[in-house]
């Protein structure tokens, strides 16, 4: 399976979803669950590298994408054609934006335009939602 071609859906049951998963993985990722602030793997990680999703192995981010915006989780200021889509989220009372792998379908965060870098942009993504394969 080549896992940097967007256009080739990953479709799973949810009990093959819930094998490969895990418990946490699957909350955030096929329920749109979110972890606490603070707590994830990546929110103050800076080893270089590049970050995979944990449901399909698609590239989403790198190291250099990355920053710091103080609000608990991986943030990152762009990411690479075609690797994820957006949908308007009502959910809790707020507007956000919510981000899918556009592999899998998988839950990874919400993006803001509140971003400190030229791009105005900030995904903030679950950290249980990465993997990350160091340089």
């Amino acid at each position: 399976m080549n896992t940097n071609n967007p256009t080739e859906k990953v479709v799973k049951s949810e009990e093959e979803w819930r094998q490969e998963l895990t418990s946490e993985q699957f909350r955030i990722l096929r329920q749109a669950g979110t972890e606490r602030a603070f707590t994830g793997k990546y929110w103050n990680f800076s080893e270089d590298g590049e970050y995979t999703c944990a449901g399909c192995g698609q590239l989403l981010f790198t190291a250099e994408e990355k920053f710091d915006s103080h609000c608990g989780w991986p943030s990152f200021d762009r990411v690479h054609p075609g690797v994820v889509e957006t949908r308007e989220d009502f959910s809790h009372g707020m507007h956000r934006i919510e981000v899918l792998c556009s592999r899998c379908g998988g839950h990874l965060g919400h993006v803001f335009n509140d971003g400190p870098t030229e791009t105005g942009l900030r995904y903030c993504i679950n950290s249980a939602c990465l993997n990350f394969v160091q340089k």
